[in-house]
């Protein structure tokens, strides 16, 4: 997250209140049942945010079938070759248009999280999973 510029530790502004945030943790098992990975998630408690003081809209980015049926017919008509593509994880690489504050992860080892008042926050650059 911190090679991908998701957040810049700054003092918190006055009047703003930071967001909280939840570590889930998840084992990834092989066919067999041993452990493949472990894997981390840092999850926003996104449903702290208020309408028209954190997020404006929501919005999911999802195709309707009536777009894809049509996609569909003209590739068949006019004799093309369909191909998809999937980027994972593609909404947490775009960036932020609100200011939203989060605390620091518990964990979380950088030289400028050890601060005097007011006390320093995440101030989100990019989205993270559980925002609005």
């Amino acid at each position: 997250m911190e090679l991908n510029n998701t957040w810049t530790i700054v003092p918190l502004p006055q009047g703003k209140k930071p967001i909280s945030y939840k570590w889930i943790f998840k084992l990834k098992l092989n066919s067999d049942g041993t452990i493949a990975r472990h894997k981390a998630r840092l999850v926003a408690k996104g449903f702290t945010q208020q309408y028209g003081l954190d997020f404006q809209e929501t919005f999911s980015p999802v195709a309707k079938i009536t777009t894809l049926r049509l996609l569909i017919s003209l590739a068949a008509s006019n004799g093309w070759h369909l191909a998809q593509l999937d980027i994972n994880n593609v909404f947490l690489n775009g960036t932020l248009s609100e200011e939203i504050f989060m605390n620091i992860p518990q964990g979380y080892q950088h030289s400028v999280t050890k601060g005097p008042n007011p006390p320093l926050v995440c101030k989100l650059n990019r989205s993270i999973y559980g925002l609005k």
